[in-house]
């Protein structure tokens, strides 16, 4: 417990606390991650790697295979919020975190409660037509024989502007920074944190990570487990 104790020592005596999302964070409410000896990135799928098939060549020369990988893989119809998700967003209700950012493309957190959340790869919540621009919350085909794809960041595009800005602006604002389910691998995403000057940077992940050494507390274990024991220490 003294591990506990301390992140919630460190959250109640925070002003401005900003949360930093990976895979890992969804992982209790049924979906995988990617880069854990177990995830997605694994093992092939129909002879293509997982981060060839979620690429934008990919995608616009063989859609049929990516579509097939969505609906297998990162299907997340009737996947719910874990008790992580539900944590922040009761931490954002009570003022003390003000921002997530997320590297997940799930909706998981909005869906717990959590306003202000900044997506950066995308929802897959949100579809669109190239060639009209009509637009739904699940995948469809279009009236005007258009291609439909998610609106999500796929391998070989760049991220939004706008919003990669915030989550720089954010991370560089904030007095405590809690990565959450992460590698730290994927880059730009992972090089925000860089922009981190609070006092306490906080890392509860599974794996170790690169960034452990430079962190004020390390928690390798499960992240809903981790903040169902914290929360109810939270003044």
């Amino acid at each position: 417990m003294e591990k506990i104790e301390k992140l919630a020592e460190i959250i109640n005596s925070s002003n401005y606390i900003v949360a930093f999302t990976g895979a890992g964070a969804s992982t209790d409410s049924g979906l995988k991650d990617f880069r854990s000896k177990d995830g997605l990135y694994s093992r092939t799928f129909m002879g293509y790697e997982p981060e060839e098939i979620l690429s934008h060549d990919f995608f616009f020369a063989h859609g049929d295979i990516f579509e097939k990988y969505l609906d297998e893989k990162l299907n997340i119809n009737g996947i719910q919020p874990n008790a992580g998700h539900k944590a922040l967003a009761k931490l954002e209700e009570m003022g003390k975190v003000k921002l997530v950012i997320t590297q997940n493309i799930d909706d998981l957190h909005q869906m717990a409660g959590s306003k202000n959340v900044l997506e950066l790869h995308g929802t897959l919540k949100k579809w669109y037509c190239l060639k009209c621009g009509k637009k739904d919350v699940k995948r469809f085909k279009c009236s005007c024989g258009g291609t439909v794809r998610p609106q999500v960041t796929l391998y070989g595009e760049m991220l939004d502007e706008d919003v990669t800005r915030e989550a720089v602006n954010e991370i560089a604002n904030a007095d405590t920074l809690i990565i959450i389910g992460t590698s730290l691998t994927v880059y730009p995403a992972a090089y925000y944190i860089t922009y981190f000057k609070g006092k306490n940077l906080v890392i509860i992940n599974k794996d170790t990570t690169q960034y452990d050494s430079k962190a004020s507390l390390v928690i390798n274990d499960n992240f809903a487990s981790t903040m169902k024991k914290v929360l109810p220490l939270i003044k």
